[in-house]
């Protein structure tokens, strides 16, 4: 039997007591609180019996798990029903990590690897108004002259990221927006009211938008959204490049990828998918 199965403190050569982890128990214990807690954000409410068989565990054991976590304020009885919510305990955690949840500085190492990964422009958008402002540039490899997109405001409608969170905002919105008109950039800007309406209802279908030389002559891009924690679009991620090199026969699978960015950034900001 070794000395940490015995319970008897390792002591390295130089007599500093060997570091030991927590035992697998506690790790357990402290995966299933969080998984819980997960689980009541997705559902609201749920009662006991529910929470034992989204964790995988007897009732007995799920009943414990969420006393000890109400003991902390970090969930709640929902009234006289027996059932369990996210206490207030949470914002005070998630007050300390607001000021941190901005889409720039979450979404940054993820642009970087999109860009690299792919080799390609990456850019990620606000709504502003009724522009869009690029707020972050990641550059590719494969991107012999790039433009500096950052600070300069480009149209919605020519625009994948444009594009994508126009589509998120209110018919009413949207038609605020629109109604001064579709200014034309290039022979590919789309300018008919009723095709541009079409294709911001394809994003919500498709989950993405993309423009083919329709801000620029020879540049294609495909943007996707960055969700908060209440659902709503808060920015857009898009990549963009030569047309010659980012057809549009492969923005519908480069599309994938970018989404997958997303999400992760999305997750990053409190979105709970």
């Amino acid at each position: 039997m070794s000395n940490v199965e015995s319970g008897v403190e390792d002591r390295g050569a130089r007599g500093a007591p060997a570091v030991i982890g927590p035992p697998a128990s506690a790790v357990q214990s402290v995966d299933r609180a969080i998984t819980a807690l997960e689980f009541l954000a997705r559902r609201g409410e749920a009662g006991v019996s529910e929470v034992a068989a989204a964790i995988g565990v007897h009732k007995s054991t799920a009943s414990r798990l969420l006393g000890a976590l109400q003991s902390r304020g970090l969930i709640e009885v929902a009234g006289d029903r027996g059932r369990y919510r996210l206490g207030y305990g949470i914002l005070r955690l998630a007050g300390a990590m607001g000021g941190r949840l901005d889409v720039t500085s979450q979404g940054r190492e993820i642009c970087e690897e999109l860009a690299e990964q792919l080799g390609e422009t990456v850019n990620i958008a606000v709504l502003q108004g009724d522009q869009v402002i690029n707020v972050y540039q990641a550059h590719g490899g494969g991107a012999i002259s790039v433009n500096n997109w950052v600070g300069r405001p480009t149209p919605l409608h020519a625009t994948s990221s444009g594009k994508v969170l126009l589509a998120y905002l209110s018919r009413s919105v949207q038609d605020k927006l629109l109604e001064s008109g579709l200014v034309r950039f290039t022979a590919l800007t789309v300018t008919d009211s009723r095709a541009l309406r079409r294709q911001l209802a394809q994003v919500h279908v498709d989950g993405y938008a993309i423009t083919a030389e329709e801000y620029e002559t020879g540049l294609n891009a495909v943007a996707a959204p960055v969700f908060g924690t209440h659902g709503a679009a808060i920015a857009a991620v898009s990549l963009s490049g030569p047309a010659y090199r980012l057809p549009v026969a492969e923005l519908a699978t480069t599309a994938g990828t970018v989404m997958a960015a997303t999400a992760r950034i999305s997750e990053r900001m409190g979105h709970l998918g």
